[in-house]
């Protein structure tokens, strides 16, 4: 049974070292999460110029089609 508690011991103490290891490299970098939240903003600014080049389009088609009755 000792066996076992050290085993499990041993697996506690990998996991909080390799939790301490991301954190800190995560602090050094700024922030955690930050690329995230750029690629979130980089995401939301195509989408608006996506939306908006459909927009004119579908107003373009539209005016040809006014033009032409």
């Amino acid at each position: 049974m000792a066996v076992v508690w050290v085993v499990v011991g041993g697996f506690a103490a990998v996991a909080v070292v390799a939790f301490g290891v991301v954190v800190r490299r995560g602090r050094r970098t700024g922030e955690i999460g930050s690329d995230a939240r750029a690629a979130g903003r980089d995401a939301h600014g195509r989408q608006q110029r996506y939306e908006a080049e459909r927009h004119g389009d579908q107003g373009d088609t539209w005016q040809r089609g006014r033009e032409a009755g």
